[in-house]
């Protein structure tokens, strides 16, 4: 089981943090080429993203790029001159306001002829980032375009955007969540969930932009996780403790996961279908749920953080 509670984003203009971030707490760095970096910067962002991925030891982070959209002059430049540059030092590329599957499959055509004419090709994946209207409603068809497609994001900020829905700060409540019975970006974040899970994808939840708000962070990932997000982009290395935290079982959960096992294996072996811990029925689905737990926790364990 892949470890990917945080992901840290990055802009490609600044060496000193990219550095900073291949030692971070993340499981994941992103190296920004889209909302990070101005557009009389894109060409030398391009630069040092390469020579980032080339030069920086990552350790076991997944190493991410996001280039700009698809709808601008900068995305085939973004991605010929990171897979030219650094085609064998990048695990996936980050696919910012995917309106529908032809956005991934113009990337997944783009990797596949770049990976042809390379010596030693390396497989990258694709990451989809769901942050409008459009994405939203084709959210589905995004999941299944493409084998190389690994994960969903929620972009709440640009989704906020794009519905006019009124939002003073990314991923952050205000008043207008309280003038919404329930939870106002519960549908798109349910959808992003499903799709990802109807297609074998991981999914994770967008950033939270008080790098201060240590409390605030720690409710918004626990509404993440609680909605079945498998982690949290970060844009701070502040954020990093909090979010890695709350995406990995506690002691208590590990330690109910392996009592539903073990109560379950052993009602096996008697011969019975069903068995109760603490008064509780537990069946399949409870063991499947829990060996879920234990194979994130096992995944951290041996990763030593």
């Amino acid at each position: 089981m892949s470890l990917m509670r945080s992901m840290l984003f990055v802009p490609a203009t600044q060496p000193a943090m990219m550095a900073k971030a291949a030692r971070s707490a993340a499981d994941a760095v992103c190296l920004d080429l889209e909302d990070a970096v101005a557009p009389a910067l894109k060409a030398d962002a391009r630069g040092e993203a390469v020579r980032a991925l080339r030069e920086l030891d990552f350790g076991g982070r997944l190493r991410i790029v996001r280039v700009n959209a698809m709808d601008t002059p900068w995305a085939a430049r973004d991605l010929l001159a990171v897979l030219d540059g650094a085609g064998g030092h990048v695990d996936a590329l980050m696919v910012p306001k995917a309106s529908g599957a032809r956005d991934v499959h113009f990337v997944d055509t783009l990797l596949t002829q770049c990976e042809a004419g390379a010596e030693r090709p390396v497989r990258v994946g694709i990451i989809a980032q769901v942050e409008s209207a459009a994405g939203f409603v084709h959210v589905n068809a995004i999941a299944a375009a493409s084998s190389r497609l690994t994960t969903l994001v929620f972009g709440a900020g640009d989704y906020a955007a794009s519905m006019r829905m009124p939002l003073a700060n990314i991923g952050m409540r205000d008043e207008f969540d309280a003038a919404v019975p329930g939870d106002r970006w519960h549908a798109v974040m349910h959808a992003i969930v499903a799709a990802a899970r109807a297609h074998g994808l991981s999914c994770w939840d967008g950033p939270y932009a008080n790098y201060t708000d240590s409390a605030g962070l720690k409710e918004a990932c626990r509404l993440a996780r609680a909605m079945g997000f498998d982690g949290k982009q970060c844009i701070h290395p502040a954020q990093l403790a909090v979010t890695n935290t709350v995406f990995s079982p506690s002691e208590a959960e590990v330690a109910r996961a392996r009592a539903v096992v073990a109560t379950w294996e052993a009602a096996q072996q008697g011969g019975q279908g069903a068995a109760g811990v603490n008064g509780v029925m537990i069946d399949a689905v409870n063991v499947r749920m829990a060996r879920t737990i234990l194979a994130a926790h096992d995944a951290i364990t041996m990763r030593g953080s």
